[in-house]
């Protein structure tokens, strides 16, 4: 079977191994002459970072990089970005890397030409309208994990550094005029964020999968996704260097993102203010999170889940469902509690506050009541 494809949907995907050579050729067909690339602090320095610059300014467009970006980035991250941005002259962005360097980068060419604070467009009603669309600059991005899916997404997840609440900031041009996913830049990722990524697009699919909203799209997309986690995950952990089985993580990281525009809930619901507050990996988070999770959707989504065991060749039904997700933390070596990822319980208020305001709750299937946030922190701490 061939892994080499050109997709245009969400938007045009170059897939396959080796593509990151056409990376110069991304540039042209969004326009960009002048690009910054931005990625994380732990990319910066790393083969793939300085081929992917080798290869631009072998193009003669520059070897511009921008890397003060945090785990979880946040307004300070895009501030230095956007600076660096203009004062270099520099019009469309390469977001490279796992979600952070994604995000960021992507914000930053979105931010780059406003004039109004990042704030004014949080993903809130229309607010996304009130952004000067002629001034958006195009980006390109190139994920390095299989996980977030951001490279398909028109948003980015930006945490609040003074309230440490964690904004997702929308448009539909923040969406990246062209993508490459090559598999290869995956293969040297340390096993705990294989694990960490790979369950997050897991969660995403799950989440999308069990959403009460109506998106039939997005339902089959997240369901063949989490059949390509479940049979593909278990192979890159075992091989890292399995090129076929990381081709198919990119593409569950991918489908993920794309189906949760179908809604998410509580697993993110409950993992965002995590990771505002504590700075944890926000995959493995989620990973942690999601039994306490599904045992208190149960009522709304046991039908459901028991279809989607069938489909995935789990036997018995819901409860099959939910010791597959068990047996697969604990083969990954995934944290049972989050007590294990440096929480504790002395916040547990605070919180659940912040976790029914989060604007994942709203798609979760059950209600998610101030009362029950809480004692969801209780089970997963």
């Amino acid at each position: 079977m061939s892994i080499t494809a050109n997709w245009s949907y969400p938007t045009a995907i170059r897939f396959g191994p080796g593509r990151i050579r056409e990376l110069a050729a991304a540039c042209a067909a969004a326009g960009i002459k002048r690009p910054l690339l931005v990625t994380d602090k732990g990319l910066a320095g790393l083969p793939i970072t300085r081929n992917a610059l080798d290869l631009l300014e072998a193009a003669g467009l520059g070897r511009a990089l921008f890397a003060d970006v945090d785990p979880n980035p946040n307004e300070v991250n895009l501030a230095a970005g956007v600076a660096a941005f203009r004062a270099g002259g520099h019009d469309g962005v390469v977001a490279f890397g796992g979600g952070s360097g994604l995000d960021l980068g992507k914000l930053v060419a979105f931010m780059a030409g406003q004039t109004r604070p990042v704030w004014d467009f949080e993903d809130i009603g229309d607010w996304w309208s009130r952004a000067d669309a002629a001034a958006i600059a195009p980006n390109i991005a190139v994920p390095t994990t299989a996980g977030t899916g951001s490279e398909v997404g028109r948003a980015g997840v930006l945490t609040n550094s003074q309230s440490h609440v964690k904004k997702i900031i929308f448009h539909p041009k923040i969406l990246p005029s062209v993508v490459i996913c090559d598999p290869e830049l995956t293969v040297g990722m340390p096993k705990v964020i294989t694990v960490g990524t790979g369950m997050d697009a897991f969660a995403h699919c799950l989440e999308a999968f069990s959403s009460p909203f109506y998106h039939p799209m997005s339902q089959g997309i997240a369901l063949e996704g989490m059949r390509l986690v479940k049979e593909n995950l278990p192979k890159v952990i075992a091989d890292g260097s399995d090129i076929e089985a990381r081709a198919h993580m990119m593409s569950a990281a991918a489908m993920g993102a794309t189906a949760f525009q179908k809604g998410l809930g509580a697993v993110h619901a409950l993992s965002h203010p995590i990771g505002a507050v504590y700075n944890t990996h926000h995959g493995m988070t989620n990973a942690v999170v999601i039994p306490p999770v599904l045992r208190f959707n149960r009522p709304a989504i046991e039908e459901r889940i028991a279809a989607a065991a069938a489909y995935l060749g789990i036997q018995g039904g819901f409860d099959g469902f939910y010791d597959h997700v068990l047996k697969m933390r604990s083969d990954f070596g995934v944290p049972d509690k989050l007590r294990d990822l440096g929480v504790d319980d002395s916040r547990i208020e605070e919180l659940a506050a912040m976790a029914i305001e989060d604007p994942s709750a709203g798609g979760n299937p059950v209600e998610l009541t101030l009362e029950a946030a809480k004692q969801l922190f209780r089970e997963c701490i």
